[in-house]
């Protein structure tokens, strides 16, 4: 951990080979000896529901979204489980994921789950750091029961026989206290990057906007667009609708058979998770494939390099962006919208989709009964502003290095972030087994 922080003056073999060297006056207990399972259950379903998260531990169930969120809504929480503050709480199913940690809340928690609940010899605060630690995580894999990864389970009994690292008590809250202070400090950073990031796709939003609806000079003359929403515009520009524009608009279909034809290789099927306003996101867990025979079935809803794609239905309606000229072969599914334009024109209006002019139509169409998404008469209706050709190019050529910057900054900020995580895991696990020695730290004054 560098030279801030000092080893133990000596270390003993702990015997097991996963942990390797601890500091002389530490022990290892096995789990039964240190935590025992709580089964008690709730009577009424009436207390707070909580969920266990990879990433952040145990969370009211209101505040955690999208984030591995493991619990589904049942319609009575009668017969769920009952913990208390400084509980553990598991999902057996993903313990080998990190899918465990100490409660600082009261509450219930799915059936399926596991509550156990510390006696004298644990710190709960230090026991929460220590089972998230990579080390033990890895070490819940292997002693998981299951063929692949999405059966694996770590029953209470199994778990009940993991090796507890532990340090005297006194020691154990001391090593809790300093990590609590210092990824506090490391997560007030990263909370800075993060608004960092945000600021910038705002600004980045805002410099789109600009330029497709105003240009890039400020003393051309305007003049009222005969949109409300969009007001003036260069008087030189026109004023059109998506359509005018279009030689193609149309969308995917999902195949007979649903998620069932879905392969491992064969043609790439996007979909409304795949589609974002900054590109397309086609990494390995992002992606399905559908095979040849399916994929020529389908050849009317095939995507071209220099396509633009919508998303027209759900929580993602409005993103868009461009096919990259090197993308070789595609399909939508019904839920994606294929534009396609001129060649000299499907640059300029993948920018032009992103806008805000366009954001606030798509919104606007979303009322009542037309919630469920857009159809094409109305993508077809979305008014734009274009410009003479030649300061089409001028425009393209100022956004693009625009964005070159704010990408570039945004790319900075992420790895910031990520280095920072690596700091906070590296940390806690020196601290709770014993590669550093914390026992004399003091929290700082102010």
């Amino acid at each position: 951990m560098g030279s801030k922080y000092q080893a133990y003056p000596e270390y003993k073999d702990s015997g097991i080979e996963w942990l390797g060297e601890i500091p002389p006056e530490w022990r290892i207990f096995r789990g039964k000896f240190v935590f025992s399972e709580y089964g008690e259950r709730s009577e009424t379903g009436d207390e707070t529901l909580l969920s266990v998260s990879e990433y952040y531990g145990v969370k009211p169930r209101g505040d955690v979204v999208d984030d591995g969120d493991f619990l589904s809504r049942a319609e009575s929480l009668v017969g769920y489980k009952k913990c208390n503050k400084n509980d553990l709480v598991m999902n057996i199913m993903l313990a080998w994921k990190r899918g465990l940690g100490v409660t600082k809340y009261d509450g219930i928690v799915s059936p399926a789950y596991s509550v156990f609940r510390f006696n004298e010899n644990a710190s709960p605060d230090y026991m929460h750091y220590l089972l998230r630690t990579d080390i033990y995580v890895d070490h819940f894999k292997t002693r998981s029961t299951g063929v692949i990864d999405s059966r694996l389970r770590l029953y209470p009994d199994s778990f009940s026989d993991v090796s507890i690292l532990l340090p005297s008590i006194n020691e154990q809250e001391k090593i809790a206290n300093f990590l609590d202070h210092e990824t506090a400090k490391i997560d007030i950073l990263i909370e800075k990057q993060q608004q960092l990031i945000k600021l910038l796709k705002e600004k980045r939003q805002a410099v789109i906007s600009h330029a497709v609806t105003k240009g890039l000079n400020p003393n051309a003359k305007m003049r009222d667009s005969g949109v409300e929403w969009l007001g003036k515009v260069p008087e030189h520009w026109e004023v059109s609708r998506v359509g005018f524009y279009a030689n193609k608009i149309g969308s995917g279909k999902t195949p007979k058979g649903g998620s069932e034809i879905y392969q491992d290789e064969g043609i790439l099927f996007l979909r409304s998770q795949n589609i974002y306003d900054d590109g397309l996101k086609v990494s390995e867990s992002e992606c399905v494939f559908i095979s040849i025979e399916i994929h020529e079935d389908m050849i009317n809803t095939s995507v071209q390099s220099g396509d633009v794609l919508l998303n027209i239905t759900g929580g993602s309606i409005g993103r868009t962006c461009l096919v990259p000229d090197e993308f070789v072969e595609a399909n939508v599914n019904q839920h994606v919208c294929i534009l396609r334009f001129a060649a000299t024109l499907n640059e300029y209006l993948s920018y032009v989709m992103k806008a805000d002019m366009i954001k606030e139509q798509i919104e606007s169409c979303q009322t009542g009964s037309n919630r469920e998404g857009l159809n094409f008469e109305q993508i077809a209706k979305l008014i734009v502003c274009i410009p003479p050709e030649g300061e089409r190019i001028e425009v393209l050529n100022h956004l693009k290095s625009s964005i070159k910057k704010y990408d570039q900054l945004e790319s900075n900020a992420r790895q910031a972030i990520g280095l920072m995580q690596e700091r906070r895991t590296a940390l806690i696990s020196a601290a709770v087994t014993g590669k550093i020695d914390v026992r004399d730290w003091q929290a700082p004054n102010g």
